[in-house]
């Protein structure tokens, strides 16, 4: 026996070979380095936690974006130019927040899906941390949700029947990842499963709007309550010179000849009633970003804000001094996303999105290296730790669409849409690289490594999540609203959403160890 565990020891050791960074890392104990890799893990996630805010402004600048169009008044016959939103309500929240928000688990899946490209078997790493991911959204994002509101502020879906609509297809993506996993090919996926999977988010994407537009024959009829034009409120840029009136975050103020503020985009200056050309206003909006870009890098090695020098407590002082050293590395890095207000968002929403996969790739990377050390399935650290690290965005996403915004729809629909995201994009492309790499060079399907546990896990969220839509149906019937209401109504909702989460965690990670 002990000759056989000393060959074991020996089989792993010569196996954790590979290093991260440095060679020499592998010559310290399995222990010591497990828990260095943990540590490296959670600093990722910290990344992600702090180029999350930047890619949630970069994408409400884009969602902002509005365009002039003439219109004749019915009762005076008379052009009328009114400014509307290019992103119609319920696609920006699919196709941005949604998207962009479940980005990390997406690129982490495609990573994992690249790196196992010609392989027969599929890599378990990203299809465990977006089913995870889906329960981590479901569980503790709504129980942050439903106390973000302040005591007694009620915040309810505006549009139930666009909810509903992503609610289905969030359901309806695992059911069909269950038919594909286990009744039509058991334990494989074809090239046209993994197609039509991708497919079904342009179907999402559809019906969304299809409901939302309220098409007849596919939309529900629902009533729909009175929705704000202006969903994300008003708020003041932090770096503008001489600013004392609210700016859109794409926008800036010049004034014309009688002190009036006209709202100008910055990169349609047109000429009108201004003392100032077009030319000399360009160069001066010019000159504003660069500034507030240099800002960004001002803030990255600051430490001590004025906030931190206000506070008393000499420990409270200390301890976000620490925090503001922590992060301050990521800080830095994040500086270099262009600022938001550069091509209405656009610049910043994709800088922040390939910081975010480049991040993934290493998390990819300690995964590995953890499972190796610790000898701990790759699985289960993808469905609890990677699940919940990559969840982050979602998490902050969510928070502060049910902070700032007049409604729960935001809020609500990132959670239900992202799973949907998760499967149909998440899960599809990676298979659709193997699967059609694997239908050119060999003519055979991809097989799923795990795809017992995967399908457990899948039963496991069915049942799980039917309590959570029954809490809240029952908050909308009795409250009136989904998010906020009494402060020990809305913390007894969010202790019975966690205890949700810890059910669906526990089952599939026994499921997958063999107790169960």
């Amino acid at each position: 026996m002990a000759s056989l565990n000393n060959n074991s020891s020996d089989s792993m050791h010569e196996k954790c070979q590979f290093h991260l960074l440095f060679h020499f890392e592998t010559m310290l104990s399995h222990g010591l380095r497990g828990f260095l890799y943990f540590l490296a893990l959670a600093y990722c996630f910290i990344g992600l936690s702090a180029i999350t805010g930047r890619f949630f402004r970069s994408m409400e600048n884009v969602v902002r974006h509005s365009r002039a169009v003439e219109e004749i008044d019915p009762s005076t016959n008379a052009k009328v130019v009114r400014n509307k939103k290019v992103w119609n309500y319920a696609v920006a929240d699919i196709a941005l927040l949604a998207f962009g928000t479940s980005f990390p688990q997406i690129s982490l899946a495609t990573i994992d899906a690249i790196r196992h490209i010609g392989d027969l078997y599929a890599g378990g790493l990203g299809p465990g941390t977006l089913v995870g991911s889906a329960a981590f959204d479901l569980f503790p994002i709504h129980a942050v949700c439903v106390v973000v509101p302040k005591a007694g502020e009620l915040k309810k879906i505006a549009d139930l029947g666009v909810w509903l609509v992503g609610l289905f297809w969030s359901f309806w993506a695992y059911i069909w990842l269950y038919i594909i996993l286990k009744v039509w090919t058991p334990n494989v996926i074809t090239l046209w499963e993994a197609l039509f999977t991708v497919l079904q988010y342009g179907l999402l994407l559809t019906h969304a709007y299809a409901q939302d537009k309220r098409w007849p024959y596919v939309s529900l009829p629902m009533r729909r309550d009175e929705r704000p034009e202006d969903w994300v409120p008003e708020e003041t840029p932090r770096y503008m010179k001489g600013n004392t009136a609210p700016l859109r975050y794409s926008d800036m103020h010049e004034d014309d000849e009688a002190g009036n503020k006209n709202v100008v985009n910055i990169f349609s200056i047109h000429s009108g009633n201004t003392e100032k050309s077009a030319q000399d206003s360009i160069l001066e909006q010019d000159n504003d970003l660069l500034s507030i870009w240099k800002q960004q890098f001002i803030d990255a090695v600051t430490l001590e804000s004025a906030e931190s020098r206000k506070l008393n407590n000499s420990w409270l002082r200390l301890t976000k001094a620490f925090w503001q050293l922590l992060i301050a590395p990521w800080r830095l890095m994040f500086a270099f996303v262009p600022p938001y207000q550069i091509a209405h968002g656009w610049v910043a929403f994709i800088f922040s999105l390939a910081f975010i996969a480049g991040i993934a790739y290493v998390v990819t990377k300690l995964t590995d290296l953890i499972s190796c050390v610790t000898g701990i399935n790759a699985y289960i650290i993808a469905l609890t730790a990677l699940a919940a690290g990559t969840s982050w965005p979602d998490l902050v996403g969510s928070k502060i669409a049910a902070e700032r915004q007049i409604t729960a729809d935001s809020a609500i629909a990132n959670i239900t849409c992202s799973n949907s995201v998760n499967i149909y994009v998440g899960i599809g492309v990676p298979w659709l690289i193997n699967t059609m790499y694997n239908y050119i060079a060999y003519k055979e399907p991809l097989r799923i490594e795990n795809a017992a546990g995967l399908s457990f896990s899948l039963l496991v969220f069915f049942a799980t999540s039917v309590g959570c839509i029954v809490v809240l149906v029952f908050r909308r019937l009795t409250l009136g609203a989904e998010l906020g209401g009494p402060r020990h109504w809305a913390w007894i909702t969010s202790v019975y959403l966690m205890m949700l989460w810890l059910i669906f965690v526990t089952l599939s990670s026994l499921r997958v160890t063999g107790v169960i």
